[in-house]
């Protein structure tokens, strides 16, 4: 199984950019997907969840009301939707894939795979 996200660059305080994360695999199934980040120097943290079949999504505090998470189905693909960036939220944003269900998807342990990362940086 490998994911592979784009979409991470340079972007001004207050402006937006759009994470993909595309699945691919033989006899993949996909329980839910979910973005991480990691900012420098520090522990690589939750941002984002969204389940598969019932579109149910997860949002860390500090991104609620800035950030959206949505699913292709049909191309096994996540996107994060990030407006009103901010400084605090530059980091490398990985995107990650569990197959099963899980109790918690803020967790990174929860999760199975996960792609290579992707930097985005918010200059003030």
């Amino acid at each position: 199984v490998q994911l592979q996200a784009s979409g991470g660059g340079l972007v001004q305080a207050g402006g937006s950019l759009s994470l993909s994360c595309a699945a691919s695999g033989r006899f993949f199934n996909i329980y839910a997907m979910g973005w991480f980040r990691q900012p420098p120097g520090k522990e690589r943290e939750f941002v984002a969840s969204i389940s598969w079949s019932g579109g149910r999504t997860g949002f860390v505090d500090s991104v609620k009301g800035r950030f959206s998470i949505s699913r292709d189905s049909a191309k096994n693909t996540v996107y994060l939707q990030m407006n009103s960036l901010k400084p605090e939220d530059t980091a490398v944003y990985y995107c990650a894939a569990v197959p099963l269900p899980k109790p918690d998807l803020r967790l990174p342990s929860m999760y199975d795979y996960w792609g290579q990362g992707t930097l985005v940086t918010v200059s003030s």
